[in-house]
C-alpha cells in the first residue's frame, strides 16, 4: 500500500515522500481501516521536522487523523466490518490502511462525509475541550479566537457561535478576512497585529473578552494579556507564530485571569470519561447541522506536498484533506 513515510527530520520536507510499504498488521485491541480520507493538522508539519513536543522515531507514517471504513476488528471492540469511523494516533493516517487503538475511534456523525469526518476531529476537540471543558464558555460570553483561519480557529469560532458566544475572529492576514466571517459569522474580524485591544473593548462595549484562545503566541499571546476580562481566561493552544512567549505573574494578579494550557489530546489520555463526552457532544452539534468543519483544498494523497507546502505558506483558510489511493 501507499503512505507518506517520514524517513529523515528536515525543514525542508526533502525527508518526507510517498512511499510503497507493507499494510500494517493489526495489534491487541486494535481496529484496522480502509483510510477514505485523512486531514492535515499543523502539527504533522511539525514532527517533519521534529519540532512537535511528540517525536516518533524515523521512519513513521505521518498523519494525526482519518475518516474511513473498519476492515477488521475484535468483536469486544464495539465495531465491525463496514463501519464509517473517524479517529487515529499521533501517526499512521496518511496511509490506504491504518491500525489505531479501537479507544482513539468514533462512529462518524450521520450526514458527514468522509472528508468532513476526518476534518472534524481534532480541531473540534481542541475547540470543545478549551472552550467548554476548561474555559467554561456561557452563552452571551465573548470570544476572542485567534489564528482563526486555521483549523483549530475556524473550529472554536464555529462552535463558540454554536453555543451562543459572540466571537470576534482575528487574523494576521487582512486578505483571509473575508472568507473567515464567511465560513464562520463572527460579530467580527479584526486583524491581530500591534496594539489590538482598544478594537475588543471598542467592539465589547469595554467588557473585554471572557475567553481568549489563543493558538498564535508571541506578540498576539502579549497583546491578549490586555483584551482579557477581569475573571476571564486566556487559553494557550499552540505557538504558530514560533515565538513561546513570556508573562509576568503580576498581569493576571491584577487582572484576575487565568493563563490555562490545552492540550486535548492529553485531557482526554487522562480524563477518558470527559473525552467520550466531548465526542458524543460534537457528533450530536455536528448532526444537528449546527457546526460545520471548513476545508480548503483537497488533494489525492500523491500531492500531499502542496498541502503541506501551502500551510507552511499559511496560505489556508480551513482544513486540507488528502484522499488516499486517489
Amino acid at each position: 500500500m501507499q503512505a507518506l513515510v517520514v524517513e529523515r527530520l528536515t525543514g525542508d520536507l526533502s525527508g518526507a515522500g510517498l512511499a510503497d510499504v507493507a499494510e500494517p498488521q493489526r495489534g491487541a485491541g486494535e481496529v484496522k481501516v480502509r483510510v477514505r480520507a485523512a486531514s492535515l493538522n499543523f502539527p504533522d508539519l511539525l514532527m517533519t521536522r521534529g519540532e512537535y513536543q511528540f517525536k516518533p522515531e524515523v521512519p513513521f507514517t505521518s498523519g494525526l487523523e482519518f475518516a474511513g471504513e473498519v476492515l477488521e476488528a475484535d468483536p469486544e471492540s464495539g465495531f465491525a466490518p463496514g463501519d464509517r469511523v473517524m479517529g487515529g494516533n499521533k501517526t499512521g493516517a496518511f496511509a490506504e490502511i491504518a491500525c489505531v487503538p479501537a479507544g482513539k475511534l468514533s462512529t462518524m456523525p450521520a450526514g458527514l462525509d468522509f472528508p468532513a469526518a476526518a476534518a472534524m476531529g481534532a480541531a473540534y476537540s481542541t475547540a470543545f475541550t478549551g472552550l467548554v471543558e476548561l474555559g467554561g464558555l456561557q452563552e452571551g460570553q465573548w470570544v476572542l479566537v485567534h489564528g482563526a483561519s486555521g483549523g483549530v480557529g475556524l473550529a472554536a469560532c464555529d462552535l463558540a457561535r454554536a453555543l451562543g458566544a459572540r466571537v470576534i475572529a482575528t487574523t494576521g492576514s487582512p486578505a483571509k478576512a473575508e472568507a473567515i466571517a464567511a465560513l464562520t459569522h463572527p460579530e467580527a474580524v479584526i486583524v491581530a497585529e500591534g496594539r489590538f485591544r482598544e478594537e475588543v473593548s471598542r467592539l465589547t462595549g469595554g467588557a473585554l473578552a471572557d475567553i481568549v484562545f489563543d493558538p498564535v503566541g508571541g506578540d498576539v499571546f502579549d497583546e491578549s494579556t490586555r483584551c482579557v476580562a477581569f475573571g476571564g481566561k486566556l487559553l494557550v493552544v499552540g505557538f504558530t507564530s514560533g515565538r513561546i512567549a513570556d508573562v509576568s505573574t503580576n498581569i493576571p494578579l491584577i487582572k484576575g485571569f487565568s493563563i490555562v494550557g490545552l492540550r486535548a489530546g492529553e485531557y482526554a489520555r487522562r480524563f477518558p470519561e470527559r473525552g467520550t463526552a466531548i465526542t458524543r457532544a460534537i457528533a450530536r452539534l455536528a448532526e444537528a447541522g449546527a457546526i460545520t468543519p471548513a476545508i480548503d483544498r483537497t488533494f489525492p494523497l500523491s500531492r500531499w506536498r502542496e498541502g503541506f507546502e501551502a500551510m507552511a505558506r499559511r496560505e489556508l483558510v480551513g482544513k486540507v484533506v488528502f484522499v488516499p489511493g486517489a
